[in-house]
């Protein structure tokens, strides 16, 4: 399905590594975000050098791949998931690009569409480079999500715009992943200058509380994504031993107040604006 549709109210995105720290909670976490409110779910393909995430999401990533998750795991932990909203693919080019018997994107894309992904976010494969992948989700009527950062500008911003489809990351900050305290001060100024592109606007990258999604939708975003909140319960959890109903129960309860927060932002809405 297209990932747009996720937005006809304020979204709630939340970011879980797959896998993390083990198989089968995994898919029970990623069941209960979903549960607590989740419009997508975006499950991240663990990658030995994951260059855009900060020390928790790379602590989730190494949990995940001593565990044993491979990019064909990954397929099969899609498929075996029961969750009702979209699924998005958030990974590394070299998994993609080296996937399979022939080299290029398309095998991947080809393999995710089969399994029920519906989108992708490459956070190390810029712009100008993507027409590949473009090529590929657009094969299997896949969209692809571009991360903006408050830096992006100039024929790189022009080429996102082309590219994009489903919706549009908006970095929120400088920096890596990773909860912060306060909302950045670049949150407005990065979605003004986005402003009539024609998909959602979903603001990532330290947001922590349903204050901060509030705050957010009401500064004119279409969605939060969140990732190191969540994966902090997940950790906290492994580390302390808990059950894994417990850790479910914690994650579900934060996404129910993330989607609160994002609503709050703003009246509910016929559709995407």
């Amino acid at each position: 399905m297209s990932l747009d549709a996720a937005f006809d109210e304020p979204a709630f995105v939340p970011y879980l590594a797959v896998g993390d720290p083990g198989y089968d909670a995994s898919l029970r976490y990623v069941e209960a975000v979903a549960e607590g409110g989740a419009d997508v779910v975006e499950l991240g393909l663990p990658f030995s050098e994951p260059i855009a995430e900060g020390s928790t999401i790379q602590s989730a990533i190494v949990r995940a791949l001593e565990a044993g998750m491979t990019p064909d795991r990954y397929f099969e932990f899609v498929s075996e998931l029961d969750v009702g909203v979209p699924l998005v693919c958030m990974t590394y080019y070299n998994l993609v690009y080296q996937y399979g018997d022939e080299a290029g994107p398309r095998p991947f894309v080809e393999r995710a569409a089969e399994v029920g992904v519906d989108g992708f976010v490459i956070p190390d494969l810029p712009a100008e480079e993507a027409g590949p992948l473009r090529a590929a989700c657009d094969a299997f009527g896949l969209d692809l999500v571009f991360i903006v950062a408050p830096t992006t500008e100039g024929e790189r911003l022009d080429r996102m715009r082309e590219f994009v489809s489903g919706y549009v990351y908006v970095q929120a900050r400088l920096g890596t992943t990773g909860a912060r305290e306060e909302v950045s001060e670049y949150t407005e100024r990065s979605l003004a200058r986005i402003a009539d592109w024609d998909v959602p606007k979903a603001v990532g990258f330290g947001i922590k509380t349903g204050g901060h999604a509030e705050r957010i939708v009401s500064a004119g975003a279409d969605g939060v994504i969140v990732g190191s909140a969540l994966v902090d319960i997940v950790a906290d959890g492994h580390e302390n031993g808990d059950p894994t109903g417990a850790v479910a129960d914690r994650l579900e309860q934060k996404a129910r107040e993330l989607k609160q927060g994002a609503l709050d932002g703003a009246p509910p809405r016929p559709g995407r604006r």
